[in-house]
């Protein structure tokens, strides 16, 4: 068994896994940048190593750095979280060769399925339906745009590499091809140091469902059930759930058999995740459509939401299955419990084009209600860093029926006060209480049709109680009953007073 495990990772991920290996009595070693010196999980884990400047590119992400830090500190095991190196080839292999166990797949499966080209092609040799495209083996533009006009408008270009909507761009028309080749080409070459693109078909308002799978090392696989994460803002996830509203007994059976071929087909160790586009639009959901998207080679973000609704701990399957023991579950046994509900809580202004914020948290106080799970990595007085992505929490409702989560959720997110930068946090009680999501109407373009309207400002009333603290405050009183802070200004009643 693993005895003591770095974890290349920071924030509310690394703190997660903080809290499994508490459980197993397995020591535990946080890596932190300058900037995260003083962070949560270094707080929690039993050791720390520094990693140096803030930029994750000479921090989190420099592979000598890390394998020199699991050196350092004597750690027998890495676990690498979500982002940074987590579907890195490269550092799973640098883990082997210095003898660590590396808490993931092998780094061949990795770069296997990493490549959305190669991935895509083994698919189609396991049997495994995947979306209408072409992979053309000359990279040129003009290469490309025929491509594009055999597969048909609108068509989509992506990134073998991609993930997160990166090197992703629609072509509508021949007039757009050649300018939106070299735009996610560019972009592509940026974001993970290769250029290369291929084409799909556009599926109109598919479903984006993904299935959780884990395997171990003795042949077997097994799925956790499905997500539905069609509730996107740029190809990123916004609202997750478990199970899917729009998914039929026979067709869950149909997705899950499928993961569970891909799983094998890649010869997949530990634990990740197959994603399927779905076209509901036929009458027949049993017998609904489906595509292999890609497959992600780690925990997701979203791994919460099939813990709470299958009863599972998929961290602790992880460390088992890479400490070389069995799976800790068979299929027969992992049944869904109810409907699991999660909101990611951003520091970003849906208001300014979602503009990530940076500042301190003055105020943050986390909702403690029954049903609800808030997984986090800052707490109150942190300073929320310019040079990581914004995610400060996810909160995760668990109920017996999805109207009661969603209800649930939505009463967790108002009880989630957090000042001193902006969260979106208005915004996901919108997307949320929407008529169309409540009605589990939802598919991949939702949010870009109803985005807009979701992310205005909206200018409510003064709370009479902080009218009533103000007054008090200032031993004055809101001119004619005034409600709105644009009727008054309170320091505009401290006279001579300046900040």
């Amino acid at each position: 068994m693993i005895r003591r495990l770095l974890i290349a990772n920071r924030g509310e991920i690394a703190v997660r896994i903080i809290h499994t290996c508490r459980e197993l009595g397995i020591e535990t070693v946080a890596v932190f940048s300058d900037a995260d010196r003083t962070a949560l999980h270094v707080e929690l884990a039993d050791r720390a190593m520094p990693l140096g400047p803030p930029s994750a590119l000479q921090s989190y992400l420099d592979i000598s750095k890390v394998i020199d830090a699991a050196r350092r500190s004597e750690a027998d095991a890495i676990h690498p979280g979500y982002g940074f190196l987590s579907q890195s080839p490269a550092f799973a292999a640098a883990c082997a060769e210095a003898g660590l166990i590396f808490v993931g797949p092998p780094a061949d499966v990795m770069s296997r399925m990493g490549s959305k080209i190669e991935a895509r092609q083994l698919m189609e040799s396991a049997g495994v339906p995947v979306v209408p495209g072409a992979v053309p083996p000359d990279q040129s533009d003009a290469s490309l745009a025929r491509a594009i006009e055999r597969v048909g408008f609108p068509a989509l270009i992506k990134a073998s590499k991609g993930g997160g909507g990166k090197g992703m761009r629609i072509v509508e028309s021949p007039a757009d091809a050649v300018d939106r080749l070299q735009a996610a080409r560019r972009e592509a070459q940026a974001a993970f140091g290769d250029g290369t693109l291929y084409v799909e078909h556009l599926i109109g308002r598919p479903h984006h469902i993904e299935v959780q799978v884990i395997a171990d090392e003795h042949g077997d696989a097994l799925h956790v059930f499905e997500r539905e994460c069609s509730v996107q803002r740029r190809h990123q996830k916004v609202i997750e759930e478990s199970p899917s509203p729009n998914v039929t007994p026979a067709l869950r059976r149909r997705l899950t058999d499928s993961a569970i071929v891909a799983a094998r087909a890649s010869s997949y160790r530990n634990a990740g995740t197959v994603e399927f586009l779905v076209d509901l639009s036929g009458p027949n959901q049993d017998e609904a459509g489906f595509h292999f998207l890609e497959m992600n080679t780690r925990l997701q973000v979203e791994h919460g939401v099939t813990e709470q609704v299958a009863g599972v701990d998929l961290v602790r399957a992880q460390l088992l299955v890479a400490s070389g023991k069995a799976l800790p579950w068979r299929q027969t046994e992992l049944i869904q419990r109810g409907h699991s509900i999660e909101a990611r809580v951003y520091a970003e202004d849906p208001e300014h084009g979602f503009l990530p914020q940076a500042g301190k948290l003055l105020l943050y106080r986390e909702p403690r209600m029954p049903g609800v799970r808030i997984d986090s990595g800052v707490r109150e007085g942190d300073e929320i860093s310019v040079y990581y992505d914004p995610l400060l929490a996810k909160v995760i409702a668990h109920a017996e029926t999805r109207e009661l989560a969603i209800g649930r959720l939505i009463a967790a997110l108002q009880a989630f006060p957090i000042l001193g930068i902006i969260t979106n946090i208005p915004f996901l009680i919108r997307v949320l209480e929407h008529p169309r999501f409540r009605a589990g109407e939802i598919h991949t373009g939702f949010l870009d049709h109803e985005g807009a309207s979701l992310s205005e400002p909206v200018h409510e009333p003064m709370p009479p109680f902080v009218s009533a603290a103000i007054s008090a405050a200032t031993g004055s009183r809101a001119p004619g009953g005034a409600a709105t802070q644009a009727d008054w200004d309170p320091w505009g009643q401290l006279s001579g007073w300046r900040p």
